[in-house]
């Protein structure tokens, strides 16, 4: 099934509240920021964020997605850019953003996976913060989420390596309970990292 039709139903897939990560992190990023959040899907991050004062653009690829984005947005009386977007051959902007979430974008084999690393690393301003979060490698065998091919799963080393002489600013690797729709339900291996872009 592709994201579009995972995404065609009434309910939100993922529901409306923004993953715990996000809320944990938001602090971060400054009221009047320029945020760019890659494949946003139904809006839960963006509409948080923009709530707080950011200025949120999202790529979301699934029209069904981008509409329910639209509809919490209205629903929340907030802002957000949806740009629609195939993040395989995407334009990056250069140096515009002063931060980047990639929030359960674990639909991407390696190769894909570090041409959107590479792509969020042109996208920060010098100084801007990557927030990366997903599934640890151990999570197919939880069953909660994910898309159960552990080389499309992140783990530190990983994400470190994907983003060399960056100012790592928070990493774990934990268990912990989801509660985010059907989509995520249940004990997790999850994975946080929060690092800046080198000013030079």
């Amino acid at each position: 099934m592709g994201w579009n039709e995972r995404f065609a139903g009434a309910d939100y897939l993922y529901g409306k509240a923004p993953a715990a990560f996000v809320a944990r992190q938001a602090w971060r990023i400054a009221p009047g920021s320029k945020l760019l959040s890659v494949a946003e899907g139904e809006g839960r991050n963006g509409t948080y964020l923009a709530s707080l004062g950011v200025h949120v653009t999202a790529l979301e690829g699934a029209p069904n997605a981008r509409r329910k984005a639209v509809a919490l947005a209205d629903e929340r009386g907030v802002s957000l850019e949806i740009t629609p977007a195939d993040l395989r051959g995407f334009d990056w902007p250069e140096a515009e953003y002063d931060a980047v979430l990639a929030c359960f974008i674990q639909f991407a084999d390696p190769a894909f996976r570090a041409e959107i690393f590479d792509g969020i690393a042109k996208a920060l301003k010098p100084g801007g913060i990557a927030l990366i979060h997903g599934f640890a490698r151990r999570q197919p065998r939880y069953g909660t989420g994910g898309p159960g091919i552990v080389e499309q799963l992140y783990d530190l080393d990983l994400l470190r390596d994907a983003f060399p002489r960056w100012e790592v600013l928070h990493q774990a690797d934990y268990d912990g309970e989801l509660d985010e729709g059907d989509g995520h339900s249940g004990l997790a291996a999850l994975v946080d990292f929060v690092a800046r872009k080198p000013v030079r």
